[in-house]
């Protein structure tokens, strides 16, 4: 398991990060965001979205647990399992079944942590205390299939110019 952490030191710094790290998502990819209310969970699927040109269209699935966006016949799609008793509840809705057929972003996918495929991205979401508008990303590779992904992460914030 590889890790990188990313300093963001405002919404716009997540927003753009985000928008390169969603340059390299494919179909099938699993990305699991984990963090306190008002970390950045959604901004960071903003973000996603905005690459895509989807940036208008985001409204938080908390409710409906998932929402569908496509963009070229890429499906992505974007749940809040935050609701949900267990993963039992996740199966119920077919939730395994998303994972084939697009791009797949699980905001508080700890929740339905043995759901999960055998390899995804989860990114820790955290505030820093002192400051506001800074979070803390913790990204990690679960699983071997994203190890190059986080030295990918690495060059984009380095390209951003944070860390």
């Amino acid at each position: 398991m590889d890790t990188f952490l990313f300093h963001s030191k405002s919404e716009l710094e997540t927003l753009n990060f985000a928008k390169k790290f969603a340059s390299s998502l494919k179909c099938k990819d699993v990305i699991v965001l984990s963090g306190d209310l008002g970390s950045g969970k959604t901004k960071f699927t903003e973000g996603i979205l905005s690459f895509f040109g989807l940036e208008n269209e985001i409204s938080s699935p908390t409710f409906t647990i998932v929402n569908k966006y496509c963009k070229n016949n890429l499906p992505i799609f974007h749940f809040d399992v935050y609701r949900l008793e267990d993963s039992s509840e996740f199966y119920e809705i077919g939730g395994e079944e998303y994972f084939e057929n697009g791009i797949c972003i699980i905001e508080w996918g700890e929740l339905i942590e043995d759901a999960l495929p055998k390899n995804y991205i989860k990114i820790n979401f955290s505030r820093n205390l002192k400051n506001d508008n800074e979070r803390i990303l913790e990204i990690k590779s679960i699983g071997n299939k994203y190890n190059d992904f986080i030295e990918i992460c690495s060059n984009f914030a380095n390209n951003l110019g944070g860390n």
